[in-house]
């Protein structure tokens, strides 16, 4: 008796592959054994990345309110602390979009926290 090789499920399992690979560059996107680990490894980084996100927003928030808090002559370090001791509970996501888009509560803020 001849062996099943199940050429559907092979074939749609490939499909999936270059289906994901749509887009590479070069042999990434038409050869299977090349573009499989092409999208492992995209995959990969996606993983990661989705992680590393949070770390980057994070910093950037820090940044504009560093930024923003300077121009009060304090550091981002001492405001943070004198929210703290006021018993401000704002989030680096909310401070650093009021930094931005709302200078003058911000500076209200700042000026709350320093006194």
């Amino acid at each position: 008796m001849p062996k099943a090789k199940n050429n559907v499920a092979s074939r749609k399992r490939r499909r999936k592959i270059l289906k994901q690979a749509k887009g590479y560059w070069g042999a990434r996107g038409n050869v299977y054994t090349i573009a499989k680990n092409a999208v492992e490894k995209g995959l990969v980084h996606a993983y990661r990345d989705r992680k590393f996100k949070k770390r980057i927003y994070r910093q950037l928030w820090i940044t504009r309110i560093n930024a923003a808090v300077r121009l009060h002559g304090l550091s981002y370090s001492k405001f943070i602390k004198a929210l703290d001791d006021k018993g401000v509970i704002i989030n680096r996501k909310v401070l650093a979009n009021l930094a931005v888009d709302n200078p003058v509560s911000f500076s209200e803020l700042v000026k709350f926290a320093s006194n």
